[in-house]
């Protein structure tokens, strides 16, 4: 499933069985004890904390889930596109890494993500540095 089928899923299915959404700031408060449920499971199972019987049963990909699933909550009712914000952030590391010069990365903002992969990387302007995205 592509992030923006997900955003347009979650998005029905809180018209269709929630109703609304929780404003922003319960939403950010569900976000934070979602991350805490996978901390714990983190922490317990691959970190060096005991695992408790009653953890073990705990499905990290289920509460992985959970946090996606708030997550694009917040980003659907803040008009944020998830796809473009992750492309975006992508080329952004990509740029404060040193693995991209400052003119593709001028011309990536300016022109928007796609142009980097229409031209930039086509032409070589970026030195095929960009093959890792």
């Amino acid at each position: 499933m592509e992030i923006k089928e997900a955003q347009e899923r979650i998005d029905n299915w809180i018209q269709k069985y929630g109703v609304r959404y929780f404003n922003e700031l319960t939403n950010m408060a569900i976000l934070t004890e979602e991350v805490g449920e996978v901390a714990r499971i983190i922490a317990r199972r691959y970190g060096e904390q005991s695992e408790k019987e009653s953890d073990k049963e705990k499905d990290l990909a289920d509460e992985l889930a959970d946090v996606l699933f708030v997550l694009i909550c917040i980003a659907n009712q803040t008009g944020i596109d998830l796809d473009s914000a992750l492309e975006r952030n992508l080329i952004k590391k990509t740029f404060e890494e040193g693995l991209i010069g400052a003119d593709c990365f001028r011309l990536v903002f300016v022109f928007g993500c796609s142009y980097l992969f229409r031209n930039c990387l086509k032409s070589g302007h970026c030195g095929g540095q960009l093959g890792i995205l």
